[in-house]
């Protein structure tokens, strides 16, 4: 899967083993689900999954990796990403702004991904085997760009990755579960969780200023494929100026998080949330303690990435010095009113004792 600030890599097994054992759960809605990595393993796990994110790169990767099942998608897609992957470059929008005017991609792989996406349009193909298709090739150029790993800004010097051939790679689709079909959606997150409904609902919002559509603006027109008007060294999509989310403005993340917590309709609650984000872990106990009876887990990590390199200044010399290389990520759990339908849940949540988080392989309760 392509690189991504915010990933769940690291937590995608602590977070199956707070509800693999809750066998009574067989749904999940990922409402902020950005690369679907949490679908996917969820679907792995066998839990009909509902994806859901307000981006159209983040709807690609969910129709890939949640919503499209390997037995009906993949003979077609084999046959056409071997197809694609023979096509020659043809230089045109992609390559002038991602590759001349900025510098993420080297010509040659800009071409690729010009005469690719151009041919993919032509198809007229079903959503769901278009998507694997444009996966495939977000993929394909996330493994030969010159970033690192966010789209703010590329690297001075070509990263050695940046020289090698693009090539495509059928993705990991899997198959359909026996719980049920699952769902790709891209409705903005308090119609989401007033509109759609599962056993658990896992929630990982945005928590600071970062904006995932600016970090990852390349992704977003490589899917639209529109050809927007741009700005700045980055060449970012000029809808990154108007497209805000509610998310990555302080004065507004509490409010927006009340609003999708209140309409969120799920037996059991997983937030996550880092402890370098806008709201506290005593403002996020105490709105989730009006969803229900509430624990709180931590696990303990490195920084983003920006934080390991340093403290620069637009002309690239070192002004400052990173105060800490690691975090903690604060998992809520809550039991839901509506886990008195299955007590079981309830008593699983309430069960969580000072042994069970590093059990889970969690560093332990979080003590604020």
């Amino acid at each position: 899967m392509i690189k991504y600030l915010g990933s769940k890599r690291l937590l995608l097994d602590q977070l199956l083993g707070l509800v693999r054992p809750m066998r009574e759960l067989r749904s999940v809605l990922d409402l902020f689900s950005g690369t679907s990595r949490v679908g996917h393993a969820l679907k792995r796990a066998g839990y009909r999954v509902v994806s859901n994110d307000h981006n159209a790169y983040a709807l690609a990767l969910a129709r890939c990796y949640v919503a499209a099942d390997r037995a009906r998608v993949l003979p077609a897609v084999e046959r056409l990403v071997c197809e694609l992957d023979a096509l020659p470059g043809a230089p045109g929008y992609f390559t002038e702004t991602f590759c001349e005017r900025a510098r993420f991609f080297q010509p040659k792989n800009g071409a690729r991904v010009d005469a690719i996406r151009d041919a993919i349009a032509k198809k007229s193909l079903d959503p769901l085997t278009e998507a694997v298709l444009l996966v495939s090739l977000m993929e394909a150029a996330d493994r030969v760009d010159s970033t690192c790993g966010l789209q703010m800004a590329y690297l001075k010097e070509w990263a050695p990755r940046a020289h090698n051939e693009l090539r495509l790679r059928v993705p990991d689709v899997l198959p359909a579960v026996d719980a049920g079909p699952c769902e790709a959606h891209q409705l903005d997150a308090e119609e989401a969780a007033s509109r759609l409904r599962a056993d658990v609902a896992y929630l990982d919002p945005p928590y600071n200023q970062h904006s995932y559509l600016s970090n990852y603006h390349v992704w977003e027109t490589l899917v639209r494929w529109d050809a927007p008007a741009h700005y700045g060294v980055a060449c970012k999509r000029e809808d990154c100026r108007t497209r805000k989310s509610a998310f990555n403005r302080r004065g507004e993340s509490l409010a927006a998080l009340t609003r999708v917590v209140a309409a969120v309709d799920a037996r059991l609650l997983v937030v996550s949330f880092n402890d370098e984000g806008f709201l506290s872990r005593e403002q996020l106990e105490a709105l989730l303690a009006t969803r229900g009876d509430v624990r709180v887990l931590c696990h303990d990590f490195k920084r983003y990435v920006g934080a390991q390199i340093g403290v620069f200044n637009p002309k690239g010399e070192r002004v400052g010095r990173v105060s800490h290389l690691r975090n903690r990520e604060l998992v809520y759990v809550v039991a839901t009113e509506r886990a008195r339908e299955t007590p079981a849940v309830r008593d699983a949540v309430l069960a969580l004792q000072e042994t069970a988080p590093r059990q889970l392989g969690f560093s332990g309760f979080s003590d604020g």
